[in-house]
């Protein structure tokens, strides 16, 4: 029996990057001696053990053979004769096919240090095709490390867009590859990547839509919708924004994608058609309710804090209330740093601040203060107290605005 730690974890420690989950391959070994060694079966559609101690995850090594379309469509065949090599030979990339026994050695046989080296995202074998997951993978890989996909690679996944291949991708699947690439420092690699090989407008086509269309160059210097939408997710990584955030970023001008030609540059009323588009899209990639909550409302509302400054009272707290901000003050504030990142996503305006943030924050705090049970006391009518409640709000957004204008 021979045991290498394998994939992720070989990979990451010859970067020099953290090593957090560790999984190993047994070579030589059946099931039941596994078990007789105090390993626990835990593995549903190939032979998977615990280890008793560390309880770390060790796999027989295996082969596999495409049987249907999709990710799940393959039958497993593990067994004490199939070899490092061959069970290397099933992963994607030449990255993952790297193994490290437990002298230190390191076998490559498909030559994933010198990709490595390369920076080079490159497919292990022909049968990367039969997994439509690999395409999501590669583009994760292309913006977490920022290395380049071979073009034999990218040609194959060119290949499994065309094909419909990447059409079979449940929605859960989508959606965790899509929130990992979203944490990634630079995501916009990912959906440049998937852009590139055909598959973004299979699977976000409201996003694919977007590049290419123009905007008005005195408020949109970068003049490309996707452009911009990419700086904008760019910067809420760069500011280390919450996964709902960085969502929220990426899909936040989804109607410029729709606007009549003839209107073009300006989009005006946009922000009413992401809203509309970006409700079945949520719902088509089962996105969590965090992400989709927050994203309807910046999608909505997002072009409202643009113009704080200007604002009258009643619109202003018409805003904090059609953005639940008083009973959702952590989302209203996830709000404004979306709007944040939309604002300061364009070219030149990196290094900008947006004061207008903490202007409505200000603002927030003021017709927080307001004792809306105390108010609520002084009212004989409770058909009253609503509309009291709502006067006293604006009085006191009114009186703060006076003093910080």
């Amino acid at each position: 029996m021979k045991i290498c730690m394998v994939g992720g974890a070989v990979r990451d420690e010859l970067l020099g990057l953290p090593v957090t989950d560790r999984d190993y391959v047994v070579v030589g070994a059946t099931p039941e001696e596994m078990v007789a060694l105090g390993y626990r079966p835990v593995g549903k559609d190939f032979p998977v053990f615990l280890h008793p101690q560390t309880h770390e995850e060790y796999a027989l090594a295996r082969t596999e053979r495409k049987t249907a379309r999709g990710y799940k469509g393959f039958q497993v065949y593990a067994s004490s004769e199939v070899t490092l090599e061959e069970d290397l030979a099933r992963r994607d990339l030449t990255i993952n096919a790297i193994a490290r026994d437990e002298s230190g050695n390191y076998i490559d046989p498909y030559h994933g240090i010198a990709d490595l080296k390369a920076g080079i995202l490159r497919h292990v074998s022909p049968a990367f095709v039969e997994d439509p997951v690999r395409v999501l993978r590669v583009a994760r890989f292309a913006a977490r490390f920022g290395f380049s996909i071979a073009p034999e690679t990218l040609a194959l996944m060119r290949e499994m867009a065309a094909n419909g291949e990447v059409d079979a991708l449940v929605p859960e699947r989508v959606w965790q590859e899509l929130s990992r690439g979203l944490m990634e420092k630079v995501p916009s690699r990912m959906f440049h990547a998937l852009r590139e090989c055909g598959a973004l407008v299979r699977i976000l086509p409201e996003l694919d839509n977007l590049f290419g269309v123009p905007q008005t160059a005195e408020y949109h210097p970068e003049i490309d919708a996707g452009v911009h939408v990419m700086m904008a997710l760019d910067y809420a990584a760069a500011q280390n924004y919450s996964l709902p955030v960085r969502f929220a970023a990426l899909t936040h001008d989804l109607g410029k994608g729709t606007t009549p030609r003839e209107a073009l540059p300006r989009h005006i009323d946009h922000e009413s058609r992401s809203f509309a588009l970006l409700k079945p899209l949520c719902q088509r990639l089962r996105v969590p309710n965090d992400c989709r909550e927050l994203a309807l409302v910046v999608a909505r509302f997002h072009g409202i804090p643009l113009r704080a400054f200007d604002l009258r009272s009643e619109t202003l707290l018409n805003l904090l209330q059609e953005t639940d901000a008083l009973r959702q003050p952590q989302r209203f504030e996830e709000f404004l740093l979306a709007c944040t990142a939309d604002f300061c996503g364009r070219l030149g305006f990196e290094e900008a601040v947006f004061t207008q943030a903490d202007f409505l924050r200000q603002a927030h705090r003021a017709v927080q203060a307001v004792d809306a049970g105390a108010v609520a006391l002084q009212c004989d009518n409770p058909a009253t107290i609503r509309d009291r409640v709502y006067q006293a709000r604006l009085a006191a957004l009114a009186a703060w605005m006076a003093d910080n204008r």
